[in-house]
Order: C-alpha cells, then structure tokens, then sequence
C-alpha cells in the first residue's frame, strides 16, 4: 500500500502505542475474552455521534460489542448520511463523524466546534466497503454493465432496459421493453460521491460533473440514506440503484467491467483497490485520506468502492470527551473491530499496516 507517511521512527513508535492499546483494553475497550477474572472496564460516558449510513450496520455490531464490554458508556450513531453528519459535528453537535467522504478544503480551513482552539480534525478510514449496482428487472437475475452504460443510465441519457447498449452486454439476458427508474440518494451522500467518482475516473465523457456528496443530475428519482435507495429499488419495477453492498440483500447486483472481464464484488476485491492506493497529496501527515485509484484492468480488483472515515478531532475542547472517543474508535479501527465488521456487514478488513497507521494517529489523539 503506498501510504507510507510514517518513517522509521514512526513505525517504532507505532509498534510502542500497539504495546499501550494492548495494556489498556483491560480498562476499556471491547473484548472477547472469557477471563471472569478480568477487571471490570472503568470507562463511563456518552458519545454522540451522526455520519454515513453506510456505516450503519457495523456501527450496529461496534456499539453492541463496545457497549458490553463498557456497561457505563453509551454510544448514539444517527446514520443521517455522510454530509449531514460532517455538518453536525463541525457545529459541535456530535463528538465524531462517520463520512464516505473525506473532509474538502473547505471544511479544513474552518473551525470545529467540539475541537480545542487552533485544533483540527482529520479523517482515519474505519470501514471499507464495495457499492453494489442493486436492480430489480421482472425475468433478469444477472446484467453486466461497464462504467459508459452505467453513467448513462443514471444521467438519464438511456432510458429503457433493452437499450442496444444494455443488450450488447448482456447477449444471454430477456431486457424489457420496459423504462429504467434510476434511483439515487437525495440527501449528500459520500457514498454518492464515490459512485459519481467511479463514474468520472471510468466515463469522463458522459459523467462530466465532479464528484460530490449531491447527486448532481436531474434525472431519476431520488431516495433518502441508504434504506430509502434499498426500498425504492425494492418495492419499484424496472429499477436500478447504489448501494453500500451490505444492504444488496435479496435484489439483483450488476456485474461491471473491469479490464475485459465483468466483475462481481467481494470484500477481497474492494481491499485490493484500496490497498493499490495512494493518501490524498498536500494534506497533514495525521490525516489519511485515501485518493482511489478506480481506472485497474485488474480483474481481481473492484473498483467501485468506499472507504468510510471517523471524522475526528486531533485535540478535544473536553479532553475526558475526547479520551472517551479515542478508546471506541480504536475498538472500530482495530483487528478485533475490523473482524466484527467482516462478519456484521460484509466489510473488508482494514490491512493490518493501515490498522498500525490509524492506530498512531489515535496515539497522538487529545
């Protein structure tokens, strides 16, 4: 993985904040253990916290599993979407942020509320997810899409299922003489964003708009957060969305076109990519946003992927707050959370070199 901001004597102290986690899980933490000797957690508290709906089901199993370990502490996560929870914690409403979309420039330059004066935040990748191309055709169970179809059909420019562009990728498949309903998510979405930067990276043509959290065509029809895309593609005819591929359940998921093959996702491939990807350049070296490289002919790779963040401050105003925060987003980021999240949601694994570098940066965290 080329994310290597940390040198030497970083890795030595990496290695020495692992050692400090480990000690400290008998204090706080979520643990797995069956020691009935060991001691009970001290740690107490609330955290607040709102952000990417995607997140949703392994904020389910975190919050579950922390909260046994830690009967004193209280964990709210509102999955009102990756915009919405940004703007919530930069107002100080919340004490982190889940979000598919790393924080812009804009968001940097200004202030946090729930930071300590002349502080920061920065963005620490928790959750890696592919996004799944969910349909619901009557007498269609598989369809292949490559990235131009795909733009165009949710740009509105194809607007009916046996569309000779949709027939020549699918040779063996009945389509309809029927119209698409392409739904998107209404409110600004991170998961939005990384499906319309999939699209700009691959079909640059057609998806000539930059990715952003609003959807950013007037075409198709709108859904709120992740359960509403899940429903409207559910309970419609004809219809076609995106979603975090934990929530696929039952629907139809498309294959796309990665290299010469069509590719269905796997956690495996998700990771692949991230893996292959550099930090996003000019930023703080705490910060770990990743720039995805979407544009493999790697058939063993998806590229149509999300890395969620925990929007964190670097110093808290209410340092005991911030103590509070940093102990649950280790648990989320950590070898055990990671693999509660693989088993909860479908999610791919942080690797364990990302694990050490998230866990650094939460060493230093106030």
């Amino acid at each position: 993985m080329n994310l290597m901001r940390f040198g030497r004597p970083a890795v030595i102290a990496i290695a020495a904040a692992l050692v400090l986690s480990s000690c400290a899980s008998n204090e706080g933490g979520a643990s797995t253990s069956t020691d009935d000797a060991a001691p009970a957690s001290t740690l107490s508290g609330t955290i607040n916290a709102a952000g990417a709906s995607s997140q949703g089901s392994a904020q389910e199993a975190w919050i579950s599993a922390f909260q046994t370990a830690n009967p004193d502490v209280t964990i709210n996560y509102d999955p009102s979407g990756s915009g919405a929870g940004r703007e919530t914690f930069i107002a100080g409403g919340s004490d982190f942020a889940g979000s598919d979309s790393y924080l812009n420039d804009d968001e940097l330059a200004g202030t946090f509320a729930a930071c300590a004066p002349d502080t920061t935040a920065v963005d620490l990748p928790v959750y890696i997810s592919p996004i799944a191309v969910i349909f619901n055709i009557e007498g269609v169970s598989d369809l292949n899409l490559d990235a131009p179809t795909l733009a165009k059909i949710f740009k509105g420019d194809i607007t009916t299922w046996n569309d000779p562009a949709i027939v020549a990728l699918n040779a063996d498949a009945k389509l309809p003489a029927a119209p698409i309903t392409a739904v998107h998510r209404s409110d600004d979405s991170g998961t939005t964003k990384n499906f319309s930067d999939y699209l700009n990276q691959n079909a640059a043509d057609v998806w000539t708009e930059k990715p952003a959290d609003p959807f950013p065509y007037q075409s198709g029809e709108g859904a709120q957060g992740t359960s509403g895309v899940v429903d409207a593609v559910t309970n419609g005819t004809g219809t076609i969305g995106y979603a975090d591929a934990s929530r696929a359940g039952d629907l139809g998921v498309a294959k796309i076109k990665v290299g010469e093959e069509f590719v269905g996702y796997t956690a495996e491939a998700a990771a692949a990519v991230v893996n292959d990807s550099p930090l996003v350049d000019g930023r703080a070296d705490n910060d770990l946003a990743i720039k995805l490289n979407r544009t493999t002919t790697d058939a063993t790779h998806y590229p149509l992927v999300l890395v969620s963040y925990a929007v964190v401050c670097t110093e808290y105003a209410d340092a005991e707050q911030g103590a509070l925060v940093k102990e649950y987003v280790s648990y989320m980021a950590s070898a055990a959370g990671q693999e509660v999240a693989a088993s909860s949601a479908g999610a791919a694994p942080l690797s364990s070199d990302l694990q050490s570098k998230v866990a650094a940066v939460l060493a230093t965290l106030k």
